[in-house]
């Protein structure tokens, strides 16, 4: 196949757009994935790529093309030596015994290393709720460490469409997260509700869940609330294996 020598080059173009667009990665349902490790990541989950672009003349598996045209469309500046491109997949609904409900978290650096919890964590799955970053965003996707290959994510407008017991983390209201709530939850689970660090879930949404959880914060005034749905999920899995 020719090296891809010009800017102009539809995949190239194709590339900018996804990293850029939200609106374009909803219409086509694909997303960009940038670096060796990312790219091996999706593999060993068993993720086909349309297509991965690599620089010409160093010998890697891909589509190559000119060195400084695929430094030229990089997100991480130059140097990067592989870019993916994948479909997207989305469970058809939220499963458990252990999801992760992300509640209006704008900022996709977070989704993707909640995303990266759940997966070092056990969860079954991270359901995305409105109003939170696209897990697809190349911000999103490079703070998951390849975890997005790992981990099944759905969509849920809210605690009705999530499995199991519902319980949201709110500050330092509701009782302690504690032992045993995966368990005591039954076979359907236990479904997780994190919010936005400074506004928290919705009233509405706090409301709708079946229990109300903090975590027993002594120090700072909360918690950034990709490491809240962290720790959480660490003592739901360390309580729930024992």
């Amino acid at each position: 196949m020719p090296v891809i020598n010009s800017h102009q080059n539809p995949r190239l173009k194709q590339v900018r757009v996804l990293q850029a667009r939200k609106r374009e990665r909803t219409r086509t349902g694909l997303f960009v994935a940038e670096g060796e490790d990312l790219v091996a990541a999706a593999a060993d989950a068993g993720w086909d790529a349309e297509d991965v672009l690599v620089p010409a003349g160093l010998g890697l598996d891909g589509t190559e093309v000119d060195p400084g045209l695929l430094d030229g469309v990089s997100a991480l500046g130059s140097g990067t030596r592989a870019i993916g491109i994948y479909r997207q997949r989305w469970l058809e609904h939220a499963v458990g015994p252990r999801c992760l409900h992300l509640h209006g978290l704008k900022d996709p650096g977070n989704v993707g290393t909640a995303i990266r919890a759940a997966h070092a964590l056990g969860a079954s799955c991270v359901s995305i709720g409105p109003d939170t970053a696209d897990p697809y965003a190349p911000k999103a996707v490079r703070a998951s460490m390849g975890s997005v290959f790992a981990v099944p994510v759905a969509r849920a407008d809210g605690p009705a469409g999530l499995p199991g017991v519902t319980v949201a983390l709110v500050l330092r209201a509701g009782d302690e997260l504690r032992a045993g709530m995966v368990d005591a939850a039954g076979d359907d689970g236990l479904s997780l509700l994190v919010g936005a660090e400074r506004e928290g879930l919705p009233d509405d949404v706090v409301a709708g869940c079946d229990r109300t959880a903090h975590l027993p914060i002594d120090g700072a005034e909360s918690l950034n609330a990709a490491m809240a749905a962290t720790v959480a999920l660490y003592e739901l899995a360390r309580t729930s294996a024992g």
